[in-house]
């Protein structure tokens, strides 16, 4: 087996976080995602993954996040057989091999070119399926994207890292070119930017965030073809499954329970989806 040195820095590095934490949940006897894929890459790569500090919590914690991203994925495809899955910064994510996607279904992973080159070592090719590396803020990779199919824009973990005014001119021209669809990603107040950037295993990468969305409505206008659909407070019981909290530790569920209680901490994280 071919081992991979990563040498990844700042936002790069933060793909990582994610890919542990869904590798080392997958390896728990009472896995949530089961995600083999990402256990396999992890065993493929040289890189120091203790100095990020992710204990058992954030892995379950990610985990959830990326189950509730994976419906509303099979959700879309199941209404949607012709459907393009377009996933921005999707780092080492193994979500098209977690989901699976019949025939018909169009998918594009996009990354730093550097990200994108470690993938193709790490994941094998698959029918339906395109890498296309470049940074997502770059608009010329638009155009390898189908403009003419109902189309899900994922977004996990990186419009933060986006740099303020840069995101509304992200999605605009996204939801521009794409005739109709839908757009999912994980949202955050400036106080919850705060509480990410200063995560030990955030600190240790050297990332810094720039956007967050306090209201979720905001977007609306600022693009204006977006119409809200889905918001999803942090451990919502409505979204999150409160079985998967219960395998967290006292002190975790103990903060969760207070984070829930006062609306200003609930409004930290959500899961937001809209169409368009």
């Amino acid at each position: 087996m071919t081992i991979e040195k990563v040498s990844l820095t700042e936002e790069k590095e933060t793909l990582l976080i994610t890919l542990y934490s869904k590798a080392g949940e997958s390896l728990l006897p009472d896995s949530l995602l089961q995600d083999r894929f990402a256990a396999e890459a992890v065993s493929k790569i040289d890189y120091d993954f203790a100095k990020l500090k992710i204990d058992r919590d954030l892995m379950i914690g990610v985990a959830m996040r990326a189950h509730i991203l994976d419906g509303w994925t099979r959700d879309f495809i199941a209404r949607h057989p012709d459907a393009t899955v377009l996933h921005l910064g999707c780092g080492l994510d193994s979500r098209i091999f977690r989901i699976d996607p019949p025939p018909g279904i169009r998918w594009f992973d996009v990354d730093y070119p550097e990200v994108v080159a470690l993938r193709r070592r790490l994941y094998p090719e698959r029918e339906g399926y395109s890498l296309i590396g470049a940074s997502v803020t770059d608009p010329a990779w638009l155009g390898e994207v189908p403009a003419d199919r109902p189309a899900l824009i994922l977004a996990e973990g990186l419009l933060p890292y986006i740099a303020e005014e840069e995101v509304p001119r992200l999605l605009r021209r996204l939801t521009e070119h794409v005739a109709s669809g839908e757009l999912a990603f994980d949202g955050y107040s400036w106080l919850g930017l705060w509480f990410i950037g200063n995560q030990p295993s955030v600190r240790a990468t050297g990332a810094t965030l720039h956007w967050a969305l306090d209201d979720p409505r905001e977007l609306q206008a600022q693009v204006p073809r977006l119409e809200l659909m889905t918001v999803l407070m942090a451990y919502d019981p409505d979204g999150y499954d409160p079985q998967q909290l219960a395998r967290m530790s006292w002190p975790a569920r103990l903060a969760v329970s207070v984070f829930t209680a006062i609306a200003p901490l609930a409004r930290l994280g959500r899961l937001l989806r809209y169409r368009f």
